[in-house]
């Protein structure tokens, strides 16, 4: 019988199978993750020993001291290190996290495995409020202070899901196509709305910032942006992880869903609303940052299987780790140039996502 939707089947099988094979694969990441968040600081314009950035990083976290301890409290490395390296690496680690969150998230509620932020316009309604706030103003005004691009980064991302799913279900019930298509009509119409504000704006630091930002960049990482990105990420984390059930349930689609008494429009719609809070704040914070959320996803299903229990903490580990060595080469492939990372990201992505159209045949209709 001919279908008319995308199949996000589960892989015939994972090459984890055991428990304990699981456990050691979450440990052998987190042990990963940790060694890159401290190896990663050691790259850049300015080399500094990685000894000796493990060492910097200890005594600040922690109080120890090895070594002499004015080469751990003072001097340049340690500037560059505590107040720069370091929570730029944090800051790649939270947005490699949340958008592979995302992504999974998002391919599960819609069965679709061609689903992510980016593809279902998300991301570019996001860019739409961020680059109003720029532009316009709004992102310093007193009352949003500081926080005021993430607060309509929010909302144009809020407001293109919203969009997506009132399309998608005009004219009967709605099907993981007609998500896809409904988002790439919403991508475009926010893409043309925020060059349109570009176009038309006399704030060529603005136009300058917004150019940068929209290709994406971990540049403008800080302490002060670092809190607000690390809070909403680890609650998403924690969230859906207790979510694993609907989104197993999810995966054997709308007909199973009812036999098992889960309003799924409910949580599809629920589950939307929170990836487009979390693609908000990541969008306002480093701009646009494609394909991680598509790729990182089916790299780890293949690995782990399909159970979200195993899944979800698999793939946030996994595009922690990712992104923080894509930061890396960002800033370090070119001499006293630093690329934006969603270049490299789109470098690294695409050729996959393509092998992975050929491989899987993901195709509209068929048999």
């Amino acid at each position: 019988m001919q279908t008319n939707k995308l199949e996000l089947a589960p892989p015939k099988e994972s090459v984890i199978h055991s428990r304990f094979g699981f456990t050691a694969v979450i440990g052998v990441l987190l042990i990963l993750v940790l060694f890159s968040v401290g190896a990663a600081v050691s790259f850049g314009q300015v080399e500094i020993p990685l000894t000796q950035s493990y060492r910097i990083l200890l005594h600040q976290i922690t109080g120890i001291t090895i070594g002499d301890v004015q080469d751990l409290t003072s001097g340049s490395f340690v500037d560059i290190i505590w107040k720069i390296r370091f929570p730029r690496v944090l800051m790649a680690m939270f947005i490699g996290a949340g958008l592979t969150l995302c992504g999974t998230i998002m391919q599960a509620a819609v069965q679709n495995p061609l689903a992510d932020p980016y593809i279902l316009g998300i991301s570019s309604g996001a860019t739409l409020g961020a680059t109003f706030a720029i532009l316009i103003g709004f992102g310093s005004m007193g009352l949003l202070g500081q926080t005021g691009v993430a607060f309509w980064a929010f909302a144009g991302a809020l407001g293109a899901s919203l969009l997506v799913l009132v399309l998608a279900g005009v004219g009967g019930r709605m099907t993981s196509v007609k998500l896809v298509l409904a988002g790439m009509v919403i991508n475009a119409l926010c893409t043309a709305f925020a060059n349109f504000i570009v176009y038309f704006a006399n704030n060529a630091e603005g136009i300058k910032t917004v150019t940068f930002w929209s290709m994406g960049s971990l540049a403008a990482s800080s302490w002060n942006k670092l809190p607000l990105i690390a809070v909403v990420v680890l609650l998403a984390c924690f969230y859906f992880l207790l979510q694993s059930r609907v989104l197993n349930t999810m995966l054997l689609g709308d007909e199973a869903a009812v036999t098992l008494g889960i309003q799924l429009g409910l949580y599809r719609r629920l589950y939307m609303l929170v990836t487009a809070l979390i693609t908000g704040v990541m969008v306002a914070s480093c701009g646009m940052i494609g394909f991680v959320g598509l790729i990182i996803p089916h790299l780890v299903r293949g690995l782990v299987g399909s159970d979200h229990r195993r899944l979800l903490p698999a793939s946030v580990l996994f595009g922690a780790l990712f992104l923080i060595w894509t930061d890396v080469i960002a800033r370090t492939i070119v001499p006293s140039v630093e690329l934006p990372i969603g270049i490299i990201t789109a470098l690294i992505g695409a050729p996959m996502f393509m092998y992975m159209l050929v491989k899987k045949g993901y195709a509209f209709g068929g048999k």
